[in-house]
């Protein structure tokens, strides 16, 4: 168990537990730190992007017990006891499989040269799988509708629609 924080029990602070990407965490946080800013500022996993601040890219996404949400609108406290899985800990999704490898949908996201500049990548890798987690999409018109709160200014729509397609049809995510 590892412990952070700035001092145990600071006045202002509540102290929560989260595992992430499979190391429990003990935190100290303030009641109006959003998860984002937890996992980026004090936790140093930077792969989760800070793109609009509103909920409505899609950059922050990621997996909160294999549900996605939006890190940027959600604080840290509201999710005490919770398993989070960032980008960074998707291959050790894979890893728990007994596979040494990247993610299914990073290796298909490379396959199917599904980023450009990669700023969205994060977001749109973490919203994948918990589309899949979901279920509820099997067609391309709903794989799109229900990737569409994660925005890709430079247009590598297609390309992420065959990434998830072909993960999809290899047995989904995990």
């Amino acid at each position: 168990m590892l412990i952070d924080s700035g001092s145990p029990g600071a006045v202002g602070t509540i102290g929560i537990t989260l595992t992430i990407n499979g190391e429990r965490r003990e935190l100290q946080v303030a009641p109006w730190t959003t998860l984002l800013d937890l996992l980026r500022e004090r936790l140093d996993l930077t792969g989760t992007k800070k793109g609009c601040d509103h909920g409505q890219c899609g950059a922050c996404t990621v997996l909160v017990n294999g549900t996605r949400i939006n890190s940027c609108l959600t604080l840290a406290v509201m999710k005490d006891g919770a398993e989070i899985t960032t980008v960074e800990g998707l291959a050790g999704l894979a890893q728990r499989e007994g596979k040494n490898s990247l993610h299914p949908i990073q290796e298909a996201f490379v396959e199917h040269d599904a980023f450009q500049c990669g700023y969205c990548t994060p977001g749109q890798l973490c919203s994948s799988v918990g589309l899949m987690n979901e279920g509820h999409a099997k067609t391309r018109d709903e794989i799109r509708e229900a990737m569409s709160g994660n925005i890709c200014r430079c247009g590598a729509y297609t390309n992420i629609v065959d990434a998830i397609e072909e993960v999809m049809q290899q047995g989904g995510a995990r």
